[in-house]
């Protein structure tokens, strides 16, 4: 979207939408821009949700693991949870034989993963 989409959107001259966008960035509301990229032109076309659970709970062990989690170029999000799970970590990768290899060397063969449920997405 251009600022003069914007600006014709919210009913604006393009100049005053620039304004007031620079003006929100600089008082922290915009706290950045965000590309969306299509995994599957990237060569990872199978999304799938793994919800993990880290045992035992504790923050020196959670630190590093979130570390590594973000870390991986197939993670696209992480989220830490309430509930049973600990961990929901959104991936993208080639397809299912990269699933596999992903949640085996690089979540169920860390010491403090003690489970992990996989979801693929369809939509």
């Amino acid at each position: 979207t251009t600022y003069r989409e914007l600006a014709a959107e919210v009913g604006v001259a393009a100049s005053t939408c620039l304004d007031r966008v620079a003006r929100l960035r600089r008082s922290g509301v915009i706290l950045g821009d965000q590309l969306r990229l299509d995994p599957a032109k990237l060569g990872r076309g199978l999304q799938a949700l793994l919800l993990v659970q880290v045992r035992p709970h504790r923050r020196e062990l959670i630190g590093p693991f979130v570390d590594r989690i973000r870390s991986l170029p197939e993670s696209r999000a992480l989220f830490h949870l309430t509930g049973p799970d600990d961990y929901l970590v959104q991936v993208a990768v080639a397809d299912a034989a990269d699933l596999q290899r992903l949640v085996l060397d690089e979540f169920t063969s860390r010491r403090e993963v003690a489970r992990v449920d996989t979801r693929l997405i369809f939509q």
